[in-house]
């Protein structure tokens, strides 16, 4: 653990009885430090072996139906946060002899970030007068700074025009929205669909964190929004499908996905169907891509709707809805199954699909 100096001043004036009284308080602030470094040490073991249960080679063991990957990171950052608590409160009043604290090994902050220049010159005091400075150099320490998220309101006004002495009005044309008549912009609707879906935070979670800048959202609303929004994005996730069926190579898999069935109030199991692509690693410059398609079954044929036309190399796991399209009499013009193991992230318990040794490769018509 790091030493904390604690410096405290003695007069040589001082009586024996405030002499007595400082190294009381000294004595009780090491008693202190020892007990926070103490503290410390136990947090870190706890934390090292947390750690160890969460990545180790038996992390399964932590594994619980009750325990959620969301509990255990909020045990980790607990745990995190309050050993940098007593470490603040150690470190209170103490200090290093020349006031300076150690450099400290820092990775730099992305060059896209805009810089905001603060230069704080020196007071002039009133030695400093009639004398010429000259800079000989500077300190320089960056420091990562946000600008909150603010609601505005955009308000577009549309001006009618008439001639003097004509017939008929003139005024431009409304914008289009996706939202057709409605509140949010586009900027807005971005703002919750990221939030929602790459961030992980539910509507309702949103709707209080908008109703602390007095902008009341009701998730139901949201949820309507996020419907529509999902409709014109259709296009976009039927181009990137389609872009992924023109490269060499594709990596499929599939995953169980809990559904809320429409009227009965429980849930079935449906599926989710992934499709990458990413050349990189074989030379490519061609721009990683995903598609994901949501299915209530496994079958083959969901594959084969998902990849019709598609020509290349597939790779797969060992599931039989890759092997139900494959051609029997092992014809040329079709989709490569070559072994492979699963996507990467996929599930541990994956197969892998084998082709037998001498058998013509498996193409899928």
């Amino acid at each position: 653990m790091p030493e904390h100096r604690l410096i405290c001043p003695i007069s040589k004036n001082s009586s024996p009885d405030a002499h007595d009284a400082l190294e009381s308080e000294v004595a009780d602030l090491k008693a202190k430090n020892a007990d926070a470094d103490e503290r410390i040490e136990r947090l870190t073991q706890i934390l090292k072996a947390f750690d160890r249960a969460r990545f180790g080679r038996r992390s399964e063991k932590l594994a619980s139906p009750t325990i959620g990957d969301e509990q255990q990171a909020f045990v980790f950052e607990e745990i995190e946060t309050g050993i940098a608590a007593i470490r603040a409160k150690v470190n209170k009043g103490a200090a290093d002899p020349d006031g300076k604290r150690a450099p400290r090994p820092r990775k730099g902050f992305a060059p896209h970030l805009e810089r905001i220049e603060v230069v704080i010159e020196p007071d002039e005091l009133p030695e400093h007068v009639g004398k010429q400075k000259l800079l000989i150099g500077e300190d320089v320490s960056e420091r990562l700074d946000v600008v909150p998220a603010k609601f505005l309101v955009i308000v577009t006004r549309r001006p009618k025009y008439a001639f003097k002495n004509e017939d008929g009005v003139i005024q431009a044309a409304a914008p289009a929205h996706i939202i057709e008549g409605g509140i949010p912009t586009e900027a807005l609707l971005a703002q919750i669909a990221v939030s929602k879906y790459a961030d992980g935070l539910p509507l309702y979670r949103q709707e209080a964190i908008y109703a602390r800048d007095k902008v009341e959202l009701n998730r139901k609303l949201m949820a309507q929004w996020m419907g529509k929004l999902g409709f014109e994005l259709d296009i976009l996730a039927d181009y990137i499908l389609a872009e992924i069926n023109r490269a060499e190579r594709i990596f499929a898999d599939e995953t169980t996905l809990p559904t809320l069935a429409p009227g009965s109030g429980s849930a079935k199991t449906a599926w989710l169907w992934a499709y990458a692509r990413d050349d990189r690693p074989f030379g490519g410059s061609g721009p990683p891509m995903v598609a994901y398609r949501f299915e209530d079954s496994r079958a083959g044929d969901r594959v084969a709707r998902h990849l019709s036309g598609y020509r290349g190399i597939l790779q797969v796991d060992g599931h039989g809805a890759y092997n139900k399209p494959v051609r029997s009499d092992g014809g040329n013009d079709g989709v490569i199954l070559p072994a492979a193991g699963p996507i990467a992230g996929a599930s541990s318990t994956s197969s892998t699909l084998r082709i037998a040794p001498g058998s013509p490769p498996r193409r899928w018509s």
